[in-house]
């Protein structure tokens, strides 16, 4: 008494050899074609034969396995081109496509019982939502409206702007604080006068480097001056100022 066997079910002659591909763990693109056409083989003779319809499809794989197997055993055919044509190229074709839409259908499955785990309620809006109307319509506003007409408003948007700028405020640059101490100045002055006995006022201002060096130096003499250390004298308006220490050496 023979030992019955229970077969997984395919879907299709396409689906089997899928299965004993991934099964024998071969490359698609390098099908051993005998190996597969006899485990194929072997499948059919297991299944029940009930529905001839399905069989006829497996039957139909069959022979064309048997085929490519043939042709597998003839020399190789040349196309065109002189390149070598493999009788198994249109066969992994459809393996590829079919592969495509089944792993397709698995993620629409997957989708779907997703799907299935979600909970939609209806919108539930205000009365004062649903019955609120814009004040203006604004495919109204923008019906008349053509590139011509932006470019103009483009441009007196851009003359307003223009016009805003204050010609004589936009070229003010930035004014920094300088950091400059009369205590500093006194002691740079006092340490001048201890190597120059005798010397102008505009010498001493042409080491200073901004207007607020020359005026703090300028300080810096008048308290000397009222301290006593230095003489000032002019012989005349706006000639150079003289500076003399009065002070000793030491």
């Amino acid at each position: 008494m023979g030992i019955p066997v229970k077969l997984p079910v395919f879907e299709g002659p396409l689906d089997l050899l899928l299965h004993l591909i991934d099964k024998n763990k071969i490359n698609i693109y390098d099908i051993p074609i005998v190996e597969i056409t006899d485990q194929y083989l072997e499948y059919i003779r297991q299944m029940e034969r009930q529905d001839l319809n399905v069989m006829s499809e497996f039957m139909v794989m069959a022979a064309t396995l048997i085929d490519i197997k043939c042709r597998m055993l003839l020399p190789k055919e040349v196309n065109e081109e002189g390149e070598e044509e493999d009788p198994r190229s249109e066969l992994v074709q459809q393996l590829l496509e079919y592969k495509m839409y089944k792993y397709m259908s698995y993620e629409l499955r997957d989708r779907m019982q997703d799907a299935q785990k979600s909970l939609y309620k209806n919108p539930t809006l205000p009365e004062e939502v649903l019955e609120y109307k814009a004040p203006v319509d604004t495919s109204k506003l923008l019906e008349d409206l053509d590139l011509a007409k932006l470019n103009d408003i483009f441009k007196s948007i851009i003359r307003r702007q223009e016009d805003k700028i204050d010609p004589i405020r936009s070229k003010f640059g930035q004014i920094e604080r300088e950091e400059v101490s009369l205590e500093d100045k006194l002691d740079y002055v006092e340490e001048f006068t201890r190597t120059h006995r005798k010397f102008s006022f505009r010498n001493l201002l042409k080491a200073q480097s901004s207007k607020t060096q020359v005026v703090v130096t300028f300080l810096a003499i008048l308290e000397l001056m009222k301290m006593g250390k230095i003489i000032i004298s002019q012989e005349k308006i706006f000639d150079d100022i003289h500076i003399e220490t009065i002070q000793s050496e030491e």
